[in-house]
C-alpha cells in the first residue's frame, strides 16, 4: 500500500525535531553536549517522588491514583497552582485551571482550538520549535511578531488575508525565551497587550521557564498585566501555559493552563477527546512533591544553573573569535549565538561533531521562514564547569578556523 497517498495534508508539515534527534548524541560518551535543552537529572527530587509514590501506594489513595480521573485535572494539585498563580499576580480559581500532559499538549491544543489551515500565528523569529511543530499540524502561516516594529494592525491583517486566513493569536515565551534566553520587559509585553487587542486576538504565553529567574527584576507575567488592564481573568485574553517540567520532573508530563473559563472549558473538551486525562497518579505524586518543596528545589536549580550560565558566559568571553555575538540571559537554559554571515549553524554541527565532539543545535530551525542559518542555541543546564570550558574552547577554535 502507498501511504503516502492516504495520509492527511497536515502530516507534510511535521518534521522530526533536530533537538529530539540530537538527544541521541547523549549516548555517545565522548560527546560534550550543549544540545539537549533538558534539566539534569542529578538535580531531580527522586526521593521525595520516591517517598511520594511509597506513601501513595501503602494508603487508600493508591485505587484513586490508578482509576480514571475528571478532565480538568486532579483539585488539589489545581487547588495548589491557583496559590501560586496568585503568588505572581495571577488571580484565578480552579476553574481556570486546566492540567495537561507536558506544556507542550496545551501548544498542540491551542493550536487545534485556534487555527484552520492558511490562518496566521505571530511568532517570534526565533521563536520555540516545539511550538511550530505543535501549530504546524493544522496548516497555519506565520508571520513576525514584532510589537516594537510599529507594524500596524492593519497591516498584519492584510499579510494574513495575503495567506488566505485571519491573524489567530500572538505567541511568545516571555521569560528567558526558548532559543535565545531574552526576556520580555514590562514595556514589550503591554506593547504585546496593545496589539493583541488592536486586532483583537488572544495571546499565549508560554512560561515553561518562569520560575528559572538567577538575577535581575521578575517581570509581572502578561496574564497578570491582562488581569490589571481589564479587571478579573474572565475579561483577559491570554492563556498562561505552565509546566512542572524544568523543575520538578520532565518524565512525568505535567503542565497546565491557566486562562477565562470559557477557554478553559473548550480546553477540556478538547481534551476529552484526545486522552481523557492526564495521568491520575503522576499529578498526585506531583502534588504531594510540589506542597512540600518546589520552593527549595527551584533554589536548588537556580543556584546550581545560575552558575553554569556564568561560567559558560565567561567561557564565551575568552574564547570566541571577532564577529561572534550571544545573548546575557537572566534565567532560564539557553544562549543564542549569531555567527558571522557565511557560516551556516547546521554545517558548523557536521564539522563539530565530526572533529570537535561537541553537539549543539542549529538556529535555523527555530526560524518559521527557516531563515537566519548563522545562528545556534547553546544549552548549559546539564554541562558541568570542566565541559563547559573545554566545550567553548573547542567551539571557539573550530569557529576561528572556518571565520
Amino acid at each position: 500500500m502507498d501511504w503516502e497517498q492516504v495520509f492527511a495534508t497536515r502530516q507534510s508539515r511535521m518534521k522530526a525535531s533536530e533537538i529530539r534527534e540530537l538527544l541521541k548524541l547523549l549516548d555517545q560518551p565522548d560527546i560534550i553536549s550543549f544540545a539537549g535543552g533538558i534539566p539534569d537529572p542529578a538535580l531531580f527530587p527522586k526521593e521525595a517522588f520516591a517517598d511520594a509514590f511509597a506513601d501513595l501506594f501503602s494508603g487508600l489513595q493508591a485505587e484513586q491514583a490508578l482509576q480514571y480521573s475528571v478532565s480538568e485535572g486532579y483539585l488539589p494539585l489545581r487547588d495548589w497552582i491557583a496559590g501560586q498563580m496568585r503568588d505572581i499576580g495571577i488571580d484565578c480559581t480552579t476553574d481556570n485551571i486546566l492540567i495537561t500532559s507536558g506544556s507542550q499538549q496545551a501548544l498542540d491544543y491551542l493550536g487545534k482550538l485556534f487555527l484552520s489551515p492558511g490562518d496566521t500565528a505571530l511568532v517570534g523569529w526565533p521563536t520555540y520549535m516545539g511550538a511550530l511543530g505543535a501549530f504546524n499540524a493544522y496548516e497555519p502561516s506565520y508571520d513576525r511578531l514584532d510589537p516594537a516594529s510599529n507594524r500596524s494592525a492593519a497591516d498584519y491583517v492584510a499579510s494574513a488575508e495575503d495567506a488566505g486566513g485571519e491573524v489567530k493569536f500572538a505567541y511568545t515565551s516571555s521569560d528567558f525565551a526558548n532559543p535565545t534566553g531574552i526576556t520580555l520587559d514590562e514595556r514589550a509585553r503591554n506593547a504585546l497587550l496593545d496589539l493583541a487587542e488592536s486586532l483583537d486576538i488572544p495571546v499565549i504565553e508560554d512560561a515553561a521557564y518562569q520560575g528559572l529567574r538567577y538575577d535581575g527584576e521578575a517581570v509581572p507575567p502578561i496574564l497578570a498585566l491582562d488581569i490589571q488592564r481589564s479587571g478579573g481573568i474572565e475579561n483577559t485574553r491570554t492563556i498562561y501555559c505552565g509546566s512542572f517540567s524544568k523543575t520538578l520532573a520532565p518524565g512525568l508530563r505535567v503542565g497546565w493552563a491557566v486562562a477565562a473559563k470559557p477557554v478553559i472549558q473548550r480546553l477540556v473538551l478538547i481534551k476529552q477527546a484526545a486522552d481523557l486525562h492526564s495521568s491520575t497518579l503522576n499529578q498526585i505524586a506531583i502534588h504531594r512533591v510540589a506542597k512540600d518543596g518546589f520552593a527549595d528545589q527551584v533554589a536548588k536549580l537556580r543556584d546550581v544553573y545560575s552558575s553554569r550560565r556564568d561560567n559558560m558566559l565567561a567561557a564565551l568571553e575568552r574564547e570566541m573569535p571577532e564577529g561572534v555575538t550571544w545573548t546575557r540571559p537572566e534565567g532560564g537554559m539557553f544562549v543564542w549565538i549569531t555567527l558571522p554571515a557565511h557560516i551556516d549553524g547546521a554545517t558548523l554541527l557536521a564539522q563539530s561533531l565530526e572533529t570537535e565532539r561537541v553537539a549543539f543545535v542549529p538556529g535555523r530551525a527555530f526560524f518559521a521562514d527557516g531563515s537566519n542559518g548563522n545562528t545556534i542555541r547553546l544549552s548549559f543546564s546539564c554541562a558541568r564547569p570542566p565541559e563547559i570550558n573545554e566545550g567553548i574552547a573547542r567551539l571557539g577554535r573550530l569557529i576561528r578556523s572556518v571565520a
